[in-house]
């Protein structure tokens, strides 16, 4: 087995991810194909920690319109994304991979803590880690706490899965034309002000000099072939 790229990563994925129809609720199955893909990855080698949205299961924008007050509508927001993780970590380890689920907010009854060495630690052991309840503070997006925690991890890169196949210069849906990057700089994908991801979780990547791989997950073996260092996506770094 060749020796992987990466030797510590985490995988963000957005709530929709785990929903069906329009992207809402948790459908078993879909968790189910997160991991296997995550399962291959380990299978290299790779330490790896996650990060999931809750836009499945509340989007938060819409409460904030009809007037709930904003940290309100991000508190119900963290406590999805741990609905989220108790899901994944049951796929995973229904495919045999050791997983811990650690909290930004504490529900000790279901989950760990967060707790950064307890994390680095079962990262060692070959443990799955999902990190969920986002950074535990309002006002921050579930991108921004996986850049926080892949640096509190020292990842080695932070991958976003989505499902278009790396970064372009227009939206490849709506023109054939669209050119896509293979690298792109911090500070042209915030001047681009790029949809893949926030501009407070690009601000901390650049600022801390983490590399973000930004990918098509459900493209085949995408993530293997990426941390077996083929080029895959569009890598967003200096």
């Amino acid at each position: 087995m060749a020796t992987p790229t990466y030797r510590r990563i985490l995988l963000k994925l957005g709530g929709e991810a785990l929903g069906g129809i329009g992207g809402l609720g948790i459908v078993p199955a879909n968790a189910d194909d997160i991991a296997i893909k995550v399962k291959a990855v380990k299978e290299q080698g790779v330490e790896m920690a996650l990060v999931i949205g809750g836009g499945n299961l509340w989007r938060g924008r819409e409460g904030i319109q009809k007037g709930m007050e904003r940290a309100t509508a991000d508190y119900i927001g963290m406590i999805g994304t741990v609905m989220n993780a108790l899901a994944l970590q049951d796929a995973l380890e229904r495919q045999g991979v050791y997983t811990r689920v650690q909290t930004a907010i504490e529900m000790r009854a279901v989950a760990e803590p967060y707790i950064r060495r307890r994390a680095i630690r079962h990262l060692e052991k070959g443990r799955v880690v999902i990190f969920a309840a986002g950074t535990g503070n309002p006002y921050f997006s579930t991108d921004t706490a996986a850049a926080l925690r892949a640096m509190e991890i020292d990842a080695d890169v932070m991958v976003k899965a989505t499902k278009v196949d790396g970064v372009y210069d227009d939206d490849p849906k709506t023109n054939p034309n669209a050119v896509k990057f293979e690298t792109i700089p911090y500070i042209e994908a915030l001047n681009r002000r790029l949809k893949v991801l926030d501009s407070t979780a690009i601000s901390l990547c650049m600022d801390n000099n983490l590399p973000i791989l930004v990918l098509n997950l459900w493209e085949g073996d995408s993530l293997v072939r990426a941390v077996q260092g083929e080029t895959v996506g569009t890598v967003i770094g200096r």
